[in-house]
Formats: C-alpha cells, structure tokens, sequence
C-alpha cells in the first residue's frame, strides 16, 4: 500500500511543477472595440465560409449558469405560469394540433416550447426536459416526406411562422441532447422550401414580416453541415421577406398605420434586425448601417422614455409617443433577442448596453413578483394596472391588468425573455477567448486557446452592485483573452488581476482586453464608479428622469393588490396606488443631479424586483403639480417644464423602474 502511494504522489508533484513551470505570457491590458474576426472560434460552431466571420459565438445550452438574483427569475417562472402553463392555457392541451398533428396549432405552443425547453436545460430539470421531448417527439413525428413538419392545418394555410418558432425550440435541443435528428429534419424541412415556388414563400402575413427568423436557422443549420443549398434558400428567404432595410418611418411607407401590421410593435421589435442577419452573407455594410438607422429613428420618434423601449400598444401611432404609450410584453422579450443577435453578428458593445436596458428596467415589470400573472403592456409612465379598458391604447378591454388568462400571445412568449438572456451573458470569441458581454451572477464553462477547459465564476449582484468579481478555475494554465464589457454609460472603470491595478485607460464603450497566461485561482475584478445623472427629454417639453448606472429609476407608489377574477391558484389582479403620483422634480439648473442621493444599498433578496426589496434607493427634491391629473386610468401627458409646483418641497424615494410596476419615470421640473 505505501509504496503505491508514495510514487502517485511524487507523479502529482511532478505535473504540478510541471503546470507551474509552463511558459507565461504576462498579462497584456488593451481597449478594443470589438473581438476580432479573423477566423471562426475553433471550438464552437460559427460562421462557415462565405458567411462572415462572427466576432461573438453563442456557447450550448447549459454552458452558462445563472446564480443569484437571476438564478432566482428561473426558478419562480419554473413555479409560475411558464413552468405551469398547461394548467391554464387552452393552447397546450393534448389537443392541440401540435400534439395531434391535424387541427389547429399556431404560434402559442411554440412560443412557450422555446422558452421552456431552455428553462429546464438551465435549470437541468429532468422533469420539464421529459416535457419538452414529449411535445419534440410529435414534431419528428410530423414530418413528411417532401420535408414538411407540423400541424396539417397550418400546411393548408401555407403558412410557415409557427415553424420558425418551432425551430428555435429545436436548435436548443439539439444544442442539450446532441439529438442529430434535429439536423436531418431541419435539412429536410429547408428543402421542402428550397422547392416551393417563390410566389407560395413567405406570401404575406405574419411569415412575410418576420422570415428574418427563418433566415437565422438556415444559418444555424448551415454551420453545423456545410449544405450549400442553404445559402441558396437563405437568399430566397431574405428577398422574399418584408423590407426591413428601408426606412421604417417614412409617410408614404404605409398610410394605413392604425391597422399595419408593419408598424406592429412585435414586428418592429424583431424585424429591424434582419438586415444585419443578411449581412453575414452579402457582406454589404449597408444593411448594418440601415439596423442603426431604422433603431434610432424609431426610438427618436416612440422611445423617449426610459427603460429601454418604445411606445407601441399595439402599433406605433403619430402623435402617440408620450411615456404613457405601453410595449407588449411580446416586444420586450423580441427586442433583447434581436438585441443579443445583433451583439454576436456585430460585438458591438451597445447592443448589450441596450439589452441590459430592457432586462433590468422594464421586463420585470411586466409580471407579478410571483411571476404567475402578466399584463399585456407596460408604460415608463403607468399609475393604474386596473382591468377596467380606460387608457388611451389602441386595443380596447384589460390591457394593463395582472391576468394569467387573458393574454394569448405574451403569456406563451413571454418564457423565452429570462433564459435567452442568461444563455447570452458570456459569449465565446473569433479568437478563441472569452467574453463577459452582459453581467449577471453567474458561470461558464467553456474551451479556450488549444482546447483548455476553464471556468469562470461571477459573483457580483449587478445591476445593483458596482462591482464584477470573476475567479478562474482550470486544470493546467492556459493562455487566452478575456474581453470586459465596458457599459456605455461607464466613465473611468478599474481593473484588477490578483489584487494588482491593471494599467489602461478603461472607459464605456468597447472592451477591455486581457490577454494573459491564466491559472487556476486567478481572479478579476471590475469597479465601475457609476453617477447619478439627471436625463432630460427636450421633446417631451423638458420633462426629466433619473438614472445611475444601468438603472433607471420610478417614484415609489404605495400599491394595492386586488384579485377581480380568475382562481385562488390563478388570481387575475389589479394594482391601483394608494399614494400620490403627481410630482414634480424639484432642480438645480446649474447641477440637476446635484439633489438626487443616495439614500441605502442593501443586497438583492430573492426577489428584487419588487418596491419593498429595491436593493437600491435614491432620494430626491420633488413637489406636486396638482394640475396634472389623471386621463380616464392613465396619467395625463407630462406638463410643460417649468410646471407650477404647489406645497411643500418633499423628499420621495425613487427605486429601480424594474422593481416598479406602478411607476412615474418621466417627471415635469418643478420650481423650488
């Protein structure tokens, strides 16, 4: 026995030396405004050729876990409606055509199956995975033998959006299992469109709008088998889908606004993307210019809000752009996914800016804290979630209500926001590194430089914390770079490596860039030095919000919850304030941030995002307008600026707009 023992432990001591004795590249710190994109990542599949080189590679399935705060929305969705959805929903029985392969089946099913078969690979429960495969088996199943797969209702309509869905939902479960019948149905499916004549592909309707969908899995299946028909179907796809590259805000565009669905806010939402999903075969910078443009004149026109969206209750409408206009919670979980696809085809850095916008300030707002109820639209400027219909929106009936039925289309798609999410928040590179494009607690695993195995722990409670704490952990040192996501709103950011300031000039925008010989216990750590700052609206008659960091923030409002249907286990509710809402930010001209403070920071409970757990709260100088008023439920527009003041000058506390459901975001400057 010892002298077994005594020669292994030698052996160990010997490949210890050995791994300590490894050459070192010495850390080397940069700015870079983007991963380089010389050649594909080695390790993950990425942009075959002729297809542009993509600077950013989403890892599989799984390679990310979520921890803390985030973990936390996994688990109540699991324990919510997402998990429990067939409890209530009419679309997931075992009638449904995508469960008897004739009859009706439309969007619904795949728009929870996407987000829930992500939901239990992250949190690795058998349970909803035995689920998912159940509804996956009946889609193997459909399939035909010209290639076509789903319910026989949707083939007679020759309608093809519900597969795009479907296929999303497939792809991640190829990406968990390594199922190679997902590749063979996908390659089978892309040749029943391949042969379609052009007139019967993407017709019109939902398909024409948003084939930009479709054109992305052709591009996911092209990477993993190299079929070149592909790219001949994906340029079929793409001149057969609607024009997103024009300009979207044009007068003689569609006259018809009220009721075109191109002015649609889901279809805005994923449609503007497409061009750049293009790009990576054209090669034609003007389809990425014509993403910025069309994102900035539709946000310069209906975004002048925080958080992050624009305001479409169910389309954009001229005239209807003040902060009470609501987005559907379908446009939420849209836009960040068109916002994490953009960051992969570009590494622009701005789309995670504006990722994070939507994820902290606006989606959780659009639940209940339980996550067992949603409402269809969410404002910046919301001071009544009541089911009576009385607010200025496009659609009649209970829009702004917390109501786990009624919901068709954001009850089912509303699965997929948190999960994509976390699966995006580290992204491998061209270059065979890492990067940490988005921050969230959380951890990777994931190979690097010749095929190292790292992991990465984050510990961090950001957007709440100022500071990301990341410790490596491998087997053997390895020599890779690790890019840093600096926020656009970042001024000076700190880097250290063991404790040791690294030298650079680390500014929002860009990464920072640490190429170095990495060893197990290693860690990083980021300080971000965030300000509060006073954003003003020049269009909005000079009204005003307040941010810090990643954070907006709303007027605490008292809340109460009352239940005015639904069941015990499945309440509908309305949320009415019990406090004032009507103030007024009281400003220094010459510095307006100067009176808004710090008023306590504690760490995230479970749930953050309600008014009660704001792990962050600031105080502010603020009085009441009394003349402006509620409009039916909603508040009235925001009085011109300067706005008459009456009363005392108070101070109200402001909390993260993610944790405000009832919310005043956008506020009159008030006279001392």
């Amino acid at each position: 026995m010892r002298s077994f023992v005594i020669p292994a432990i030698l052996v160990g001591l010997v490949l210890l030396q050995a791994r300590l004795a490894a050459p070192a590249v010495p850390t080397q710190a940069a700015v870079a405004l983007r991963p380089p994109a010389a050649a594909p990542n080695a390790h993950y599949p990425s942009n075959r050729p002729p297809l542009a080189t993509s600077p950013l590679v989403k890892l599989p399935v799984g390679a990310v876990q979520p921890r803390g705060w985030l973990m936390a929305q996994l688990e109540l969705m699991r324990d919510g409606f997402t998990g429990r959805l067939a409890e209530i929903s009419r679309f997931l029985g075992d009638d449904s055509g995508w469960m008897t392969l004739k009859g009706k089946g439309w969007e619904e099913m795949p728009y929870w199956l996407k987000g829930y078969g992500d939901l239990g690979y992250l949190l690795r429960d058998a349970a909803m995975g035995r689920e998912t495969e159940r509804w996956l088996q009946q889609a193997f199943k459909s399939q035909a033998r010209d290639g076509y797969f789903g319910p026989a209702d949707n083939r007679g309509a020759n309608d093809l959006w519900p597969n795009m869905v479907m296929l999303s939902a497939l792809q991640s479960y190829y990406e968990a299992s390594g199922d190679r019948r997902v590749l063979s149905l996908m390659s089978r499916y892309f040749q029943y469109e391949f042969h379609r004549p052009v007139e019967e592909l993407l017709p019109g309707s939902w398909q024409k709008l948003r084939g930009g969908e479709n054109l992305e899995s052709v591009y996911w299946l092209y990477n993993r088998t190299g079929e070149t028909f592909l790219l001949d179907l994906a340029k079929r796809l793409f001149a057969r889908t609607a024009d997103w590259a024009s300009p979207i805000l044009t007068p003689d565009r569609d006259r018809d606004w009220t009721e075109s669905s191109f002015y649609h806010g889901v279809n805005i939402a994923m449609g503007f993307r497409y061009p750049a999903v293009y790009f990576q075969q054209s090669g034609d910078r003007g389809l990425l210019e014509a993403v910025e443009r069309n994102y900035r004149q539709v946000m310069a026109a209906y975004g002048r809000q925080p958080g992050g969206l624009f305001g479409a209750d169910e389309n954009i409408r001229p005239g209807k752009a003040d902060p009470r206009q609501g987005a559907e919670t379908c446009t939420m979980v849209e836009f960040l996914a068109s916002f994490e696809s953009l960051l992969r085809i570009t590494g622009d850095t701005v789309w995670a800016d504006r990722a994070e916008d939507v994820a902290f300030n606006s989606l959780p707002a659009s639940m209940t804290p339980d996550l067992k109820g949603l409402h269809y639209l969410t404002a910046a400027n919301l001071i009544s979630c009541d089911s009576s219909g009385e607010h200025d929106f496009q659609n009649g009936g209970t829009l702004v209500s917390f109501d786990p039925w009624s919901y068709r289309c954001c009850q089912h798609n509303v699965a997929f926001g948190w999960p994509y999410f976390a699966e995006s928040l580290w992204l491998a590179t061209a270059d065979n590194g890492l990067a940490a494009v988005i921050y969230a607690p959380s951890e990777v695993r994931a190979k690097v430089a010749e095929g190292a195995e790292v992991i990465l722990t984050e510990d961090t409670a950001y957007p709440f914390e100022d500071q990301v704490r990341l410790t490596v952990s491998c087997d053997r040192p390895a020599t890779f770079p690790l890019y840093l996501r600096l926020p656009g709103w970042a001024g000076g950011v700190r880097i250290r490596i063991n404790g040791a300031a690294v030298d650079g000039d680390f500014k929002g925008g860009g990464y920072a860039v640490l190429r170095r010989t990495w060893r197990h216990g290693d860690q990083v750590r980021v300080e971000f030095a965030p300000a509060i700052e006073v954003v003003s609206w020049p269009t909005l008659r000079g009204a005003a919000s307040v941010r810090r960091g990643p954070l907006w923030f709303a007027l605490r409002i008292g809340e109460e919850w009352r239940k005015y249907g639904g069941t015990e286990e499945w309440p509908a509710l309305e949320l009415l304030p019990t406090t004032p809402w009507n103030y007024g930010l009281v400003l220094d001209e010459s510095d307006p941030a100067s009176v808004v403070r710090m008023a306590s920071r504690t760490a995230p409970a479970f749930q953050p995002f309600t008014p009660e757990g704001a792990p962050v709260v600031l105080r502010a100088r603020a009085r009441r307008v009394p003349a402006w008023q509620a409009e039916g439920r909603m508040a009235g527009p925001v009085p011109p600026s300067p706005a008459a003041g009456e009363g005392p000058v108070e101070e109200v506390d402001l909390i993260p707009l993610g944790c405000a459901r009832l919310r005043i975001s956008v506020f009159p400057v008030v006279r001392d």
